[in-house]
């Protein structure tokens, strides 16, 4: 399998704190490589590392052999962006925008017209090509911000947390569309706070926490590591959980999470989870396998969505 990118004990450090504490990865093509971690975690340094906008302390770093620090430009020619931040030019409207970034990026001008066309169509949003930013939905702005960034045909895309605070409906739309680009042999850096995204669309994701590499794996692996089995969720009240640790206390079979969502046991069989109800008195809010949230929470020993 070609590789992409590979990073060597990469670090980047502010002062006396290490933002990323020397990581190390390779991400292949055709592939959707996640990175996750609580906030704080380095995973945005570590993004505008890769794309030359931040330089490193140590480390090597190399994509499509190149090094970013040095070749920066020559790499993001060949790179599509999603900032966190949209970025958008509020005087332009949406089909200007795309032109005027279509020349930054170089392409001929024979072909702009057609290109910006069939990318708004590909995001749909050709049916605002002649409103202003401020008329766009929070959506619609992030679906231009894709559209922009694959104006260069791309051979790497790098996608910064890009469904950040959107309704499920266009969340769903942009996961459709990042499928469709690695049906087409796109690879694509996927960095997100939202579990079911990254289960969904990542064939191997890395969890960072405290600057460095908590777990690395594709999601089923990390499950099967790290919290195989099943969860039983409770709500959660003071008697029924005095009650569930008491029961639990001397058990190798359960685990206990607690959170704000209520109190929650995890064990390799779901017959054992069904049984201790019933021992319990107490019918479960829910019996689910065990998903990449559990394992996160197990990791680093926060819930991720308290963090977003």
């Amino acid at each position: 399998m070609q590789q992409i990118l590979r990073a060597e004990n990469v670090e980047k450090h502010f002062g006396e704190l290490k933002a990323v504490a020397g990581v190390s990865f390779d991400v292949y093509a055709e592939e959707c490589f996640g990175i996750l971690g609580p906030n704080g975690a380095g995973k945005s340094t570590l993004i505008t590392c890769l794309y030359g906008a931040s330089s490193r302390d140590a480390g090597r770093l190399s994509i499509f052999e190149l090094d970013p620090q040095i070749n920066g430009r020559r790499l993001r020619a060949r790179m599509g962006i999603v900032p966190q931040d949209n970025c958008l030019d509020e005087s332009m409207n949406v089909y200007e925008n795309m032109m005027h970034f279509a020349a930054f990026v170089g392409v001929k001008r024979a072909e702009r017209m057609n290109r910006v066309d069939t990318l708004l169509k590909f995001m749909s949003i050709d049916h605002k090509k002649e409103a202003t930013v401020k008329q766009l939905s929070g959506g619609m702005q992030r679906r231009l911000v894709f559209a922009r960034a694959l104006l260069s045909e791309p051979e790497l895309i790098i996608l910064d947390e890009p469904t950040t605070g959107l309704d499920p409906a266009v969340r769903h739309l942009i996961w459709q569309k990042i499928t469709e680009l690695k049906l087409r042999s796109g690879t694509t850096i996927l960095t997100t706070h939202y579990m079911d995204e990254a289960e969904r669309l990542c064939d191997r994701l890395m969890i960072m926490d405290k600057g460095k590499i908590a777990a690395l794996g594709s999601p089923s692996s990390l499950i099967r590591e790290h919290c195989p089995g099943y969860v039983a969720s409770f709500d959660l009240h003071t008697e029924l959980a005095d009650k569930i640790k008491s029961k639990l206390a001397s058990s190798a079979e359960f685990k206990i999470i607690e959170d704000q969502t209520g109190i929650h046991i995890r064990a390799p069989q779901i017959e054992s989870l069904v049984q201790l109800g019933k021992d319990l008195q107490a019918e479960a809010r829910l019996i689910r396998p065990s998903n990449l949230e559990d394992v996160f929470l197990t990791i680093t020993g926060k819930d991720l969505s308290a963090d977003a």
